[in-house]
């Protein structure tokens, strides 16, 4: 064998191994903090589509909430927050902060782009009147749930993200971002649920997580509201 033919072979082995743990260190998260990966088994509900990052079994880190809401009045929408912040860098924020005079995700390139957090609404549809929100945190990092309006030919994801990475929530109904209790707060922490209950029209609203940078990663749900 040649040597031209030796190095060829060589180079093709080199990139499948490269590729390989690439790989691997997507799916094998570290946390944060550094401690130990935890087992993946799927994000609740199917978050990021049948089949995708496990059988949408038990969620990541988990699904157990350090505390239950209260009986709510109205119809209940059960939305549960996911992300992939161990793999976002060591930020608060989701590894969203200036760099270069922007915004952007530092750190870990692919990991901060749009469709690495998502927001899971069951069900989909409510009846107009009085609707709850229980809202399970599941992911790494704090999120929140805000409900915006959506107009006639608006969809989902749309709406124009500031230089402070937030969206504008001119026109929300309400929010849920306490942890373990009702209303405004600081932020639903990771294992946390937090809850709200407000009346809506029929009518198709957005639910968001408008912590900065979180919209642009894909937190935004629709949610519908029919006319009983």
């Amino acid at each position: 064998m040649s040597s031209h033919h030796l190095r060829t072979i060589l180079a093709i082995v080199t990139a499948a191994l490269v590729l390989g743990v690439g790989t691997t260190a997507v799916i094998y998260a570290v946390r944060p903090d550094n401690t130990a990966p935890q087992t993946f088994n799927g994000y609740p509900g199917g978050a990021y589509g049948p089949g995708m990052m496990g059988p949408g079994g038990n969620g990541y880190p988990g699904t157990s909430s350090s505390c239950s809401a209260p009986d709510l009045p109205g119809t209940v929408v059960d939305v549960t927050l996911t992300d992939m912040g161990g793999m976002m860098g060591p930020r608060g924020n989701g590894g969203y902060g200036p760099a270069q005079g922007r915004l952007e995700w530092p750190n870990l390139g692919i990991m901060g782009r749009p469709g690495m957090m998502r927001i899971a609404v069951a069900p989909a549809s409510v009846p107009a009147g009085e609707v709850s929100f229980r809202v399970l945190n599941s992911g790494w990092l704090p999120h929140e749930l805000v409900v915006l309006p959506l107009s006639e030919n608006q969809q989902p994801g749309q709406r124009t993200v500031g230089s402070d990475g937030k969206v504008d929530e001119a026109g929300s109904l309400g929010e849920a971002s306490r942890s373990c209790g009702p209303g405004e707060g600081d932020g639903i922490a990771s294992g946390s649920t937090g809850w709200t209950t407000m009346t809506l029209p029929a009518g198709r609203y957005e639910l968001v997580c408008n912590i900065a940078g979180h919209y642009g990663a894909g937190m935004y749900a629709e949610l519908d509201v029919t006319n009983p």
